[in-house]
């Protein structure tokens, strides 16, 4: 049996690892941390339990496909409930929209912002639809990108769906009003990327969750996690935890295997589900980096980072929904302060994550475990969030106390844990803190995207948000797919 050793236990390398177990591969997983997950991390206390990273799941079907690599099925592994609506978007005027797959209810609220809007939503779907199928049912966003042969062939489909397009200015070809256009240009948020200039194949998200729903996982996003790990160990992989790799092996310049600690670990190939630039600044010496050199990686844009503060409060609050957006009345002066001023603004939008408003059990009886994500630049900013980060987040309570109306929240607080920049670099080797690494932008798409297979070392290849097609659930299982064909016809 040829060996695989895989960097992280994040979301794409246990995607990675239930399928190249399942094909006959003897694969072990090196994970930094004493749990699997990578950012899908679980946090318990006093009563309450969250998930500090990822907390929706979409593209079920893509889910249920990886399970069956390994012979199960997601739905006898995981119990998913459906959410509708999907999300609850307040705008800065105190109206909102509920987010939901009913056409009838989506064009009756987008009526009331605009009724030429509304005429307009079912044509969106359609252009969604196209994307969605050329890069979900046509497979394209499974196909590795490597030449640039393959981005040619690529490009007409694209232009011919204005996927070129940013995710804001596809949508502004069908809304008028801007709380539609925040409402479908918004998605890229969720993967780190700048609505501004994410390209618009990421428009085909509103159509895959239309269709195919966003879920819940009971017991939180880590019984997902948990879920995938039984997976991979029932078909006989192995997990290293408190493993930190420390180097990439290269002997007769290929990856032979991982170094933790003392030891070296021997291998047939090397993946890394690590960040990308920590995989090559960090892990690889120079000298074997041709194309990946020091000086190009500074070159890399890099996504935006997140501050979260997770808090169980004993109230309730039913004007949050399990999924809450509350907007501030910039959006795109506030990206850009984000994304290129590096700066840290007075005002800000944010999500919360409410999973006790579907499954009680996540909090104390009439209490509310939820987390609070306010995006925030990343560590290429000159900030110093030890000595912000405690005033930031009372700021972020105070808004949602008093201006949106959290009425009791801070008196009722039980527990408080904060999470900044500083912890994603520091706990998940995220390097500038990004929780999403490379910005998913025109640049740095498909073929402009890190590679699936290394350009410079042979039997080392790339899964995960970095690489193609990108970040996000169904994303980082794309990329696993994407990988997994590379190594089959590289080392079968």
């Amino acid at each position: 049996m040829k060996k695989i050793a895989i960097i992280g236990s994040g979301i794409g390398g246990l995607a990675l690892g239930i399928r190249l177990q399942a094909r006959g591969f003897q694969v072990t997983i090196y994970e930094k941390n004493d749990k699997i997950g990578g950012h899908a991390y679980p946090l318990k206390k006093n009563g309450y339990t969250f998930d500090m990273g990822p907390s929706l799941i979409t593209a079920t079907d893509i889910l249920d496909r990886l399970f069956q690599c390994a012979g199960h099925r997601l739905y006898d592994d995981v119990k998913l409930i459906k959410l509708n609506p999907f999300y609850r978007i307040y705008f800065h005027d105190k109206s909102f929209l509920d987010y939901t797959d009913d056409s009838d209810k989506m064009r009756e609220q987008i009526a009331s912002f605009n009724p030429k809007d509304a005429k307009n939503y079912s044509e969106f779907i359609q252009a969604s639809k196209k994307i969605h199928d050329v890069v979900i049912v046509r497979g394209e966003g499974s196909q590795p990108f490597l030449t640039p042969w393959s981005m040619l062939k690529f490009a007409p489909r694209a232009v011919g769906m204005r996927a070129m397009l940013s995710t804001y200015q596809f949508a502004c070809r069908y809304f008028r009003d801007p709380r539609n256009r925040f409402t479908f240009s918004f998605h890229p948020l969720f993967i780190g990327g700048n609505p501004f200039r994410a390209p618009a194949i990421y428009e085909m998200i509103p159509y895959l969750e239309k269709t195919g729903g966003v879920w819940y996982s009971k017991g939180g996003m880590y019984s997902l996690i948990r879920a995938m790990g039984n997976a991979f160990q029932k078909a006989g992989g192995k997990f290293m935890l408190e493993a930190e790799v420390s180097e990439i092996v290269i002997q007769d310049k290929k990856a032979v295997g991982i170094r933790t600690g003392t030891d070296v670990h021997e291998a047939d190939a090397v993946v890394s589900n690590a960040d990308f630039i920590h995989t090559y600044r960090d892990l690889i010496a120079s000298r074997h980096r041709k194309k990946w050199t020091d000086r190009r990686l500074k070159r890399i844009r890099y996504s935006m980072s997140a501050f979260l503060i997770y808090i169980g409060v004993r109230k309730k609050y039913p004007q949050l929904l399990h999924h809450t957006l509350i907007l501030s009345p910039r959006y795109k002066p506030l990206i850009r302060d984000i994304f290129d001023r590096h700066v840290l603004p007075d005002d800000f939008s944010m999500y919360l994550h409410v999973p006790s408003r579907t499954e009680p059990a996540m909090a104390p009886e009439n209490c509310e475990s939820m987390y609070v994500l306010v995006p925030v630049t990343n560590l290429l900013a000159n900030l110093d969030w030890k000595l912000i980060k405690q005033d930031y987040a009372k700021k972020i309570l105070n808004f949602l106390e008093h201006n949106f109306g959290l009425e009791g929240l801070q008196t009722a607080i039980e527990v408080l844990e904060i999470f900044t920049p500083l912890d994603f670099q520091s706990k998940q080797n995220a390097v500038y803190g990004s929780a999403w690494g490379v910005e998913p932008r025109l640049s740095q798409t498909a073929y402009f995207r890190p590679h699936n297979r290394s350009e410079d070392i042979p039997n080392l290849y790339l899964v995960g948000a970095s690489t193609h097609p990108g970040a996000g659930l169904p994303g980082c299982l794309l990329t696993a797919e994407a990988t997994e064909s590379l190594i089959i016809k590289d080392l079968v």
